[in-house]
């Protein structure tokens, strides 16, 4: 069984930074395939990004437009943990983020396709 717990959400002001980052427990780290979404108030959760197993595909990452040249991922599989650095952040990045994990190659941005689902932290960007 796979554990995933993020950390690192707050309350920022629009422009700046924050990491968030996601412990995983369970099963062999580097074997996930790994991504972050988003849910906003009202709104369908959405893909933010994705991490390749990097034995198979290498270091490869997959961002969402909204994100992309803002936000990067990086995995640290000897800590069993995922990133995402985001930065220039905006109003319309407020939204409870969840880390998700796949043992098998998910469609990237396809909730659906991930096994396992971490609790979520909220990120609130004030203007």
């Amino acid at each position: 069984q796979v554990r995933l717990v993020e950390f690192g959400g707050r309350s920022v002001q629009a422009g700046a930074s924050l990491r968030l980052a996601c412990q995983a427990s369970g099963l062999p780290f580097s074997s996930l395939y790994l991504a972050w979404f988003r849910q906003a108030p009202g709104k369908e959760r959405e893909f933010v990004g994705s991490a390749k197993v990097i034995s198979r595909d290498g270091r490869n990452f997959d961002y969402a437009d909204s994100v992309k040249d803002r936000f990067t991922m990086s995995r640290d599989d000897g800590k069993n943990t995922v990133n995402l650095q985001m930065n220039r952040l905006k109003p319309e990045d407020t939204a409870i983020y969840y880390c998700a994990a796949s043992r098998s190659r998910p469609r990237p941005a396809v909730n659906n396709d991930y096994d396992y689902w971490g609790q979520g932290t909220q990120v609130t960007v004030s203007s």
